[in-house]
């Protein structure tokens, strides 16, 4: 997919360096198509590496995105740039009279918090409440995948006694569910989260379906059946070294931490890691953006609802 992103985003270097198409806005203005619109809700700390990793996900399709990248309006970013988030993000409200084809939400450092104590909650519900009828289809990720749930669904999540962390074997549900079209009856994905989801709570919703879950991770993929909210409990678009810097974090804190399950070699932190979830990731997002967002949003924008 080319991707539309603005102009000098400190990404475009990166992603070009791996062979990823990437559109400036000065050239997608003279293509006469209309892209998909795509909005980036980023809460990670560190959002110029999200911005990479989300925007090398959204790349492995042939349709053409326009991104946005959002943030939170009153909080203070301590691992970005000011100058950075002036450039290129916008708030919510530079954009809430404004429609898009797709929507991702990441994940965000807070869920030790009950969501109610988290500083932007409020800000939070109203885009989520917002994008029932702003957005096609919007992609939840690990702590927004929770708060989604919750929010939208009254599902609580329950703090585990140990972190969900490493690279865990998963199941597909239900391989005529879109989004897992293609998967492998079983294939890998990483997590990386001190709390979790009933899948009890969920089979209550009759407006939900589990698409893919894990024995030892829990649930993974849940779909609103009309194909308006996708819920992604782990980190599928974490690149190869994500994981062991999280773990080198936490060591270096002398925080508690296991080693990451099946992540580096013979499960030794002296050994190299490895990427045993890449192509799953690929197909996740080309096929959130294909079936959910492409063949489902109207060609004229302003008809979403």
């Amino acid at each position: 997919m080319p991707l539309n992103v603005p102009d000098n985003l400190p990404a475009i270097d990166v992603l070009k360096e791996e062979n990823i198409f990437i559109m400036t806005e000065s050239r997608a203005i003279h293509q006469d198509i209309r892209p998909l619109r795509i909005a980036i809700l980023n809460l990670m700390p560190v959002k110029v590496t999200t911005e990479i990793q989300l925007l090398r996900m959204l790349s492995n399709s042939p349709l053409q995105a326009e991104i946005s990248l959002l943030n939170i309006k009153n909080h203070v970013s301590k691992n970005t740039s000011q100058l950075h988030l002036e450039t290129f993000y916008m708030n919510f409200d530079q954009i809430k009279n404004q429609k898009f084809d797709g929507l991702i939400i990441t994940g965000a450092p807070v869920e030790h918090l009950e969501f109610e104590d988290v500083s932007y909650w409020g800000e939070i519900q109203e885009i989520m409440d917002w994008a029932k009828y702003h957005v096609t289809s919007t992609f939840y990720i690990c702590w927004a995948a929770q708060a989604g749930l919750y929010h939208h669904y009254g599902i609580q999540k329950h703090a585990v006694d140990k972190k969900i962390f490493g690279v865990f074997q998963h199941r597909v549900n239900n391989s005529k569910i879109p989004l897992v079209r293609g998967f492998d009856d079983e294939f890998m994905a990483p997590h990386s989260r001190h709390t979790d989801i009933s899948r009890e709570d969920i089979l209550k919703i009759s407006e939900l379906e589990i698409a893919s879950e894990s024995a030892e991770a829990g649930v993974y993929i849940v779909v609103s059946r009309d194909g308006k909210q996708v819920f992604v409990t782990g980190h599928s678009e974490y690149d190869l070294v994500t994981l062991k810097q999280e773990y080198d974090r936490d060591i270096a804190k002398g925080l508690p931490i296991d080693v990451p399950k099946n992540y580096f070699i013979g499960d030794d932190p002296n050994k190299n890691p490895r990427a045993l979830w890449k192509g799953h990731a690929s197909l996740l997002f080309a096929n959130w953006l294909n079936y959910y967002v492409y063949q489902q949003t109207p060609f004229i924008i302003d008809e979403i609802s």
